[in-house]
């Protein structure tokens, strides 16, 4: 075996690798712990693909990095390396230290001149994270040591394109999509345990993290105590003001439904939840559904109207 791989088995490794995360993380919507991912094995050999000590993964036989991480940050606490999101909307991922030619940082450059697919964990909890994949580092900016990450094209746009504006607001809209919404999703089911908060159902796939307070209103930030763990029922319930949650965390339900006669669904569904308290919550109490959320929430359940 070769000191370094050859583009062709890199190109293998990165394919194997996202896809066995698709099959371990239905399809990226979960997150995985650091020992779930220490199970992926390439060609029947383990293969690290996060370093659990540092933030950027570049396996001794690659010339580029595989993987890098942000840490978990709980609420008001600064990561060791903040990232932040620029004036473009578009993510950026700092560097290891101030030295652009630090080894880790060099690794990364490689895969941004390549063109290569990253893969992207984030951490949503104690030792656990949230792989997004594949990502791309589309340029650098080493006065403020840091790539920009793009989560939606191949890392590259024509400068000479008439389509270059357009594209470039649709891989911002989408790259805040498909890492904002995912990472809001993974930390609100961690909190919840993967459980409905109205009726405990702990099927992931059939589970949504709720704004209690849409996050297009200044109000609804993308934090946990801004989320619900839902099953689709309950979410869209509470979305079309049929479901509300007092801010004692008591489930109500719309008023006209409750004398509705329908199916199994209704009744068991609804109709038997209203007056009884959320069935799942956080365990950690600062994790748990903010009451002047709830509050703004619940105000607009009352004082809505049937559709």
């Amino acid at each position: 075996m070769p000191r370094t791989w050859g583009s062709d088995v890199d190109a293998e490794l990165r394919a194997a690798a996202m896809n066995w995360l698709a099959l371990r993380t239905n399809d990226g919507a979960d997150s995985l712990t650091t020992d779930e991912i220490k199970e992926f094995r390439f060609r029947g050999e383990p293969m690290p693909l996060m370093d659990m000590q540092r933030g950027i993964r570049k396996p001794a036989v690659l010339d580029a990095a595989l993987s890098f991480r942000t840490v978990y940050r709980p609420e008001g606490l600064e990561r060791p390396y903040e990232d932040s999101v620029g004036h473009d909307g578009l993510i950026r991922y700092k560097y290891r230290g101030t030295d652009p030619q630090h080894p880790e940082n060099r690794a990364l450059r490689v895969a941004m001149e390549r063109r290569l697919p990253l893969i992207w964990f984030f951490g949503v909890g104690a030792a656990a994270y949230l792989p997004t994949y594949p990502v791309y580092l589309i340029r650098e900016e080493p006065s403020q040591f840091q790539f920009v990450v793009d989560a939606v094209s191949d890392g590259v746009i024509s400068s000479d394109s008439v389509l270059e504006g357009t594209l470039k607001r649709y891989i911002t809209v989408e790259t805040r999509r498909r890492l904002h919404q995912p990472i809001f999703r993974a930390t609100v089911m961690r909190a919840y345990n993967t459980r409905c908060a109205v009726c405990a159902l702990r099927h992931s796939q059939l589970l949504d993290a709720a704004h209690i307070v849409p996050d297009r209103e200044e109000a609804g930030v993308a934090a946990i105590r801004n989320g619900l763990a839902l099953c689709k029922i309950h979410h869209a319930a509470f979305d079309a003001h049929i479901l509300g949650v007092r801010p004692d965390l008591v489930v109500e339900i719309r008023r006209d439904l409750l004398d509705e006669i329908d199916g199994p669904m209704l009744r068991h569904g609804l109709q038997e939840r209203h007056g009884q308290r959320l069935m799942a919550l956080p365990s950690a109490r600062k994790e748990r559904p903010d009451r002047d959320l709830l509050d703004l929430s619940y105000e607009r359940f009352r004082t809505a109207r049937p559709g």
